[in-house]
C-alpha cells in the first residue's frame, strides 16, 4: 500500500475512492470507467496543488518518504559489473555506508552512497542511513583508492547525519568525518555528488565534498535537521516547522544560494510516485556533470574544488 504524509490526507481519500470503484469493476462487471478517469483527474490537479507550495517542512518530510529511492536503488540501476567493498580495514564494517566499483556509462567508477534501508529489518541492518566512524573511513578508504586507480567517484547522500551514539564518539567520529571530507576534497579525479533524499550535517558532507553536486527537487541540505534546531534554539522540537523554514534547507534555496549546481526534477509528487524513471534522470544529469570533467587532469580537479569551496564560504561571509 502506498504510504501517505500528513499533508496528503485529501489525496489518500481520493485515491482511495478510486481503489475502491477499480474493485468494484473487478469484482462485478460494472463498468466505472468514467468515474474513475473523473476521480483521477481530481487527484492530478490536486497533487499540483499541492506540491506547487509545498512548505520547507513539507519538503523535509517528502524526503523523508519511505517509499523514496534509496542509494541501493541508484546502484542497481545506473551501475553495471557492481562489485561491493566492505569495511574500513581497521575496526568493522558499516552497512550504512555502501561502498564499491563498477561501470557507469560504460565508464569504471568507484561509487559510494548512504543507505537507508526500505524495510524494518532493512533499516535496522542499516542503522537508518547514520554511520559509524568506520563508514566514514571505509569512505575514505575507497576515495583514495579511487585516485590512485584513476577512477570517477560518483555518490548518492541520503542520512539525517552521523550516528551520534557513545560508541561512535569514543572511536573517532569527528576526526572520521574530516578525514573524509578531506579524502573527497583531495582526491585527484571526478567526483560528482547528488543529495537524493536528507543531506544531513557532516555526515552528508562527509561524502559530498565534490567537484559537482546534484539535488533531487524534493530533498533537503542543511547543517542540522529542523528537529535539532528547533530543540536548540527553542528547547522544543515541535517547533520543527519554523526550524525549517529559517535554514533554508530546500533546493530552490541551496541553488540560489551557490551550494549546490544542479536541481533535478521530480515527478508529480515526489520520487516515489515513478522511482525508476527519477533514477534514469539523475542518471542522465550525473553524466551531464561528469563528461566534461574527464578531461581535466588531477591538480586542475583539485585546484577548481578547493576554490569551489572557499568560494562558499566567501559568499557567505559577505
Amino acid at each position: 500500500m502506498r504510504h501517505f504524509l500528513e499533508f496528503e490526507k485529501p489525496i489518500a481519500e481520493l485515491e482511495g475512492k478510486i481503489e475502491e470503484l477499480r474493485r468494484a469493476t473487478d469484482a462485478g462487471g460494472i463498468d466505472l470507467a468514467e468515474e474513475v478517469g473523473r476521480l483521477s483527474d481530481k487527484v492530478e490537479a490536486l497533487l499540483r496543488q499541492t506540491y506547487a507550495k509545498l512548505t520547507p517542512w513539507q519538503k523535509t518530510l517528502v524526503a523523508r518518504h519511505p517509499d523514496r529511492p534509496k542509494a541501493l536503488d541508484y546502484v542497481r540501476q545506473l551501475v553495471t559489473d557492481w562489485t561491493p567493498l566492505a569495511g574500513d580495514r581497521a575496526f568493522a564494517d558499516d552497512a550504512a555506508v555502501v561502498a564499491g566499483l563498477g561501470r557507469f556509462r560504460g565508464h569504471a567508477v568507484a561509487v559510494l552512497g548512504t543507505e537507508k534501508g526500505r524495510d524494518t529489518e532493512g533499516r535496522v541492518k542499516h542503522n537508518f542511513g547514520m554511520a559509524r566512524p568506520e563508514g566514514y573511513r571505509k569512505a575514505r578508504r575507497l576515495m583514495e583508492l579511487a585516485g590512485r586507480f584513476g577512477l570517477p567517484i560518483l555518490s548518492f547522500v541520503d542520512t539525517a547525519g552521523a550516528f551520534p551514539g557513545i560508541e561512535a564518539e569514543a572511536r573517532g567520529q569527528a576526526e572520521a568525518i574530516a578525514r573524509s571530507i578531506e579524502a573527497g576534497l583531495e582526491a585527484p579525479v571526478p567526483f560528482v555528488a547528488t543529495i537524493i533524499g536528507e543531506g544531513g550535517s557532516g555526515g552528508a558532507i562527509a561524502l559530498a565534498a565534490a567537484d559537482r553536486i546534484l539535488m533531487l527537487e524534493h530533498a533537503v541540505y542543511s547543517v542540522i535537521s529542523p528537529e535539532g534546531c528547533a530543540s536548540i534554539l527553542w528547547r522544543d522540537s515541535a517547533q520543527a516547522p519554523q526550524a525549517a523554514e529559517a535554514l533554508r534547507l530546500t533546493a530552490e534555496d541551496l541553488r540560489k544560494l551557490n551550494l549546490v549546481d544542479a536541481v533535478v526534477a521530480e515527478p508529480l509528487g515526489g520520487a516515489h510516485r515513478d522511482a525508476s524513471a527519477v533514477v534514469e534522470s539523475v542518471g542522465a544529469k550525473v553524466w551531464d556533470m561528469l563528461e566534461p570533467l574527464l578531461a581535466l587532469d588531477g591538480a586542475t580537479l583539485r585546484a577548481r574544488r578547493r576554490e569551489k569551496f572557499l568560494e562558499m564560504g566567501r559568499a557567505g561571509v559577505v
